[in-house]
């Protein structure tokens, strides 16, 4: 729960906010990947961005959670040193990836070692398809409630026929989904520093 009776000192509450990028795509061209490379670039100056890939995880196993591998141990380290986190989610049959919510459980398990609890958060996807991941963001959501992640409520970024968006490169041409990226980093920045200051830690 957030306590709104422990304010912060200034100091911390004015130092940069450390956004997290998670990915649940693991493939060379995604463009949910590159959604969060572009963000990179279009963060608040008083906000960072490093995206870590958990991609290459093994499926999580209640036999491993003490003692979990070491790219997972380092995953948990960076979640926790975050002070948001910022999903891109590909849409797979309706829901998120089996790569995404993989690295969802490893976070979340052993109890004593979740990542998860209290964190900002914000989500966007992309697809080729019409709908730009939709029904993928709706059940993230509905996880994060279980996970106890405080996400933002808008803007959203649903981004449909992803392949006309961006170039052959990959970077982001859409100038309308720049600015909503852009629009939504500072919201997500404004929403953490807001629970950093009515909270012990995040």
């Amino acid at each position: 729960m957030i306590d709104i009776l422990a304010p912060q000192p200034r100091a911390e509450m004015e130092s940069k906010v450390k956004i997290l990028g998670i990915s649940g795509s693991g493939r060379k061209g995604s463009f949910n990947s590159a959604l969060l490379r572009e963000a990179a670039s279009l963060v608040p100056a008083n906000a960072t961005l490093e995206v870590f890939d958990v991609s290459g995880f093994p499926l999580y196993n209640t036999d491993q959670e003490v003692s979990p591998p070491a790219e997972v141990r380092a995953f948990k380290s960076k979640v926790k040193e975050a002070d948001a986190i910022l999903f891109a989610t590909p849409e797979f049959n309706r829901s998120i990836s089996a790569t995404l919510k993989n690295a969802l459980e490893w976070g979340n398990r052993p109890p004593s070692e979740d990542v998860w609890e209290g964190k900002p958060a914000a989500v966007v996807s992309a697809s080729s398809g019409p709908r730009g991941g939709a029904r993928a963001q709706a059940v993230l959501r509905q996880i994060m409630v279980d996970l106890d992640i405080y996400p933002i409520n808008g803007p959203e970024l649903f981004l449909g026929k992803a392949q006309e968006a961006f170039d052959q490169d990959l970077r982001l041409k859409d100038e309308r989904t720049k600015e909503t990226l852009r629009v939504l980093l500072k919201a997500l920045v404004e929403w953490t520093v807001l629970l950093r200051g009515r909270s012990g830690s995040l």
